[in-house]
């Protein structure tokens, strides 16, 4: 599920900071495939899985281009020095 876009984010439909990163994506110009795992019968399953790669805490999980880049405080940070946008362009998950 990670790799089935350029971009994808692991998210629960309650969590604020979750929105808010998704949000940031989509101003970006970004359209990244969006699983709300609480949604999910096996969302329990799903979540352990992302634990077990690394993704703590769990929501949101980031991935960009099939792979792992971390959670809001990342991305955050990424934004804010300017790189977020460019992995965005190399995942060709937005084209300006």
């Amino acid at each position: 599920m990670a790799s089935e876009k350029a971009a994808v984010i692991f998210t629960k439909s309650s969590c604020c900071i979750c929105h808010s990163v998704k949000t940031l994506f989509y101003e970006l110009g970004a359209s990244p495939a969006i699983h709300e795992i609480d949604r999910y019968s096996n969302g329990r399953d799903m979540e352990w899985a992302l634990r077990q790669l690394g993704c703590n805490p769990s929501f949101p999980a980031v991935f960009i281009g099939g792979k792992y880049v971390g959670s809001s405080k990342d991305i955050i940070s990424l934004h804010v020095d300017g790189s977020l946008k460019q992995m965005l362009k190399d995942a060709k998950a937005i084209w300006f």
